[in-house]
C-alpha cells in the first residue's frame, strides 16, 4: 500500500514537473514571439495617444479602455482564429503574408519619414484633432472606432509575426502562446498609452498640490510630455523600417533568393568576430542597420509611387495630401 502511494506521488510529481516545463516553454515562446513583434508594438504605442488628444481629461482613460477592449477583440475573435487556420492548413502562406506585412511596415515607416521631411505630418495632426467645440459623444465614438480600425492592421502584423515564431508548435500550444501574446501585448501597449496620456495631468496635480521637489517633478512631467510623444514617434518609425526590412530580408531567403541574407549574415558574423566582447551587440547592430536600409529602400519606392508620381483625372492629382475641405467640394 505504502509502495503504491509512493508510486502515485512520484507520478504526480513527474506530471507536475512536466506541466511546469510546459508552462515555461509556453512563457519562453511567448516572450520570443512578443520580442519579434517589438517594432509594431512600439508603433502601436506611438500611434494611439493622438486619438484621445484634445478630449476632456476625464474622458481619456475611458476612451483608452474602449480602444484596448476593441484591440483585444480584434486579436482574439478575428485575427487569432484566422491565423491558426492558416498555420494549420496553409503554412506555406505564412512567409508571403509576412512579406506583405513587412512591405506595409516599410511603407508606413518611409511615409512617416517623408511626412516629417515635407512637413505634412503637422497638417495631418491639425486635421485629426477635432476642435473642442465639436467634441462630444459622437466624436468620441468616431475616434475610438478609428483607433480600433488602425489597431486591427497593427494587431494583425503582431499576431502573424508571433505566429511565425511558434509555427513549429502543436496546434494547442500554438493557440495558447498566441492568446498569451495577444493579452500581454494589449495590456502592455495600452497601459503605457494610459500612462503617457495622463502624464501631464499627473504633472499638473503635483504642480498645484505640492511644493519643492515634487512640484519640480510635476513641471518636468508636463514639459516632458511632448518630447516623449515625439521620441515614441521617431522610435516607432525606425522600428517599422527595421522590422519591415528584416522580414523582407529573411523572407526572400526562405523563398529561395539567398544572396541578400547571406551577405548581411556574413557581414554580421565578421563584425561580431572582429570586435571582441562587444561583438555580439555590434553584429546585431550590423544586421539591424542593413535591415533598416532595406526597409527604407522598399518603403521609399512605394512612397514615390503612392504620393509623388502625378496622377491624371483631377485638379488635386498632384497634391499627395489634399485638405478635407478640398475633398468636400
Amino acid at each position: 500500500m505504502a509502495g503504491g502511494l509512493a508510486a502515485l506521488l512520484d507520478d504526480i510529481a513527474t506530471m507536475a514537473r512536466m506541466a511546469a516545463a510546459s508552462v515555461d516553454d509556453v512563457a519562453a515562446a511567448a516572450g520570443r514571439a512578443s520580442a519579434k513583434a517589438a517594432g509594431v508594438v512600439v508603433d502601436d504605442t506611438a500611434v494611439t495617444p493622438r486619438y484621445v488628444t484634445g478630449f476632456e481629461p476625464t474622458r481619456e482613460l475611458p476612451m483608452i479602455k474602449r480602444i484596448a477592449v476593441g484591440s483585444l477583440r480584434n486579436k482574439l475573435l478575428f485575427i487569432l482564429p484566422a491565423a491558426l487556420l492558416l498555420s494549420q492548413f496553409a503554412p506555406w502562406l505564412l512567409t508571403p503574408l509576412l512579406m506583405v506585412g513587412g512591405t506595409y511596415l516599410s511603407f508606413e515607416g518611409a511615409e512617416k519619414l517623408w511626412e516629417k521631411i515635407s512637413g505634412h505630418d503637422k497638417h495631418a495632426a491639425e486635421e485629426d484633432t477635432p476642435p473642442v467645440a465639436v467634441q462630444g459623444e459622437e466624436q468620441e465614438k468616431h475616434m475610438v472606432a478609428s483607433a480600433i480600425r488602425t489597431d486591427f492592421i497593427l494587431s494583425a502584423e503582431i499576431m502573424v509575426i508571433a505566429l511565425n515564431e511558434v509555427a513549429d508548435q502543436a496546434l494547442l500550444p500554438r493557440a495558447i502562446i498566441l492568446v498569451v501574446v495577444a493579452i500581454a501585448i494589449t495590456i502592455g501597449v495600452y497601459g503605457v498609452v494610459a500612462l503617457i496620456v495622463k502624464m501631464d495631468d499627473i504633472g499638473l496635480h503635483l504642480i498645484e498640490n505640492s511644493t519643492g521637489f515634487r512640484q519640480r517633478v510635476g513641471r518636468g512631467l508636463v514639459a516632458a510630455m511632448p518630447k516623449v510623444l515625439a521620441a515614441l514617434s521617431l522610435i516607432g518609425m525606425i522600428a517599422m523600417l527595421w522590422v519591415g526590412g528584416h522580414i523582407l530580408l529573411v523572407g526572400v531567403d526562405t523563398l529561395g533568393w539567398h544572396a541578400p541574407y547571406a551577405f548581411v549574415h556574413h557581414l554580421e558574423e565578421a563584425v561580431a568576430h572582429a570586435t571582441g566582447v562587444v561583438g555580439p551587440f555590434l553584429g546585431w547592430l550590423t544586421n539591424t542597420f542593413f535591415s533598416f536600409l532595406i526597409g527604407l529602400a522598399v518603403g521609399a519606392v512605394i512612397v514615390v509611387v503612392m504620393h509623388l508620381i502625378p496622377r491624371t483625372g483631377g485638379k488635386h492629382a498632384a497634391d499627395p495630401h489634399p485638405r478635407a475641405s478640398d475633398l468636400a467640394e
